[in-house]
């Protein structure tokens, strides 16, 4: 059985100027090589467990466990990769990319040639001197999941990193990512708003409950592995995406 990687204990978590709790008594656990995607109606607490995760927030109550490990100082301890794809506009791919390494105290040099040893991989071969401004928005995320992945941590939280891209790219983007999440055999953390995506992707889903109720309900997904897109047309798939449609619908306050 695989091991837990990441797990939230009773974590409740509010502001200190509000004690209306944005998370309640929450329970996560993970287990290595999961892909995990959370969905959830605005204010529920998506980007709020992403936070906590990475460090930027502590919690009111419980612990954080990461790597078997509670620890407050979480910062750099997995990777992320936002929304947006953040990259600096006067670095090339190959400058962006070989960021993380930089960071973390290797020469210039040495960065840049592991990151070209990595190109041809993740589809950016003979792109390492363009500037971001002439790359199309899935090969952005690509220089930022590459990126990503050169933080070195066995956990990647990806915030809708496709969620900006036209319909045929997303779709593009998202086998891709599951080619490289099998390639590299990490675990993932993925909020998306897209029910297709999430079920498409995921082993399993967590739904988080409006904010007033703070609570996750688990959705594991029934498919094996490898996947088609058109596995997602299968009757019992279309059953449980109608499911989860109603549920966040009721979660929402009009």
């Amino acid at each position: 059985m695989n091991k837990s990687v990441l797990e939230f204990n009773k974590v409740t978590f509010h502001y200190r100027q509000n004690p209306e709790p944005i998370l309640n008594q929450i329970h996560l656990h993970i287990q290595e090589g999961e892909f995990v995607s959370i969905i959830g109606p605005s204010g529920s607490g998506k980007s709020t467990i992403f936070r906590l995760i990475t460090g930027l927030e502590q919690p009111s109550e419980g612990t954080i466990l990461v790597n078997g490990e509670n620890i407050d100082n979480r910062l750099g301890s997995v990777g992320y990769m936002p929304q947006q794809d953040l990259l600096m506009p006067w670095r090339t791919v190959l400058e962006n990319a070989s960021l993380p390494l930089e960071i973390k105290g290797i020469r210039k040099e040495e960065a840049q040639t592991r990151v070209i040893e990595l190109l041809d991989a993740f589809g950016l071969q003979g792109q390492e001197n363009e500037l971001p401004g002439n790359l199309s928005g899935g090969m952005k995320q690509r220089v930022s999941f590459l990126r990503t992945i050169l933080s070195g941590s066995n956990i990647l939280l990806l915030d809708e990193p496709f969620s900006a891209l036209d319909a045929i790219t997303r779709l593009t983007m998202q086998e891709w990512l599951l080619e490289q999440w099998q390639k590299w055999k990490k675990t993932i953390l993925f909020i998306t708003h897209d029910v297709d995506e999430a079920l498409f992707l995921s082993d399993r889903i967590f739904v988080l409950q409006q904010v007033t109720e703070a609570s996750i309900q688990e959705v594991k997904i029934p498919l094996g592995r490898p996947r088609k897109l058109r596995d997602l047309s299968k009757a019992e798939i279309v059953m449980l995406k109608e499911q989860l449609i109603d549920q966040l619908r009721s979660k929402v306050s009009i």
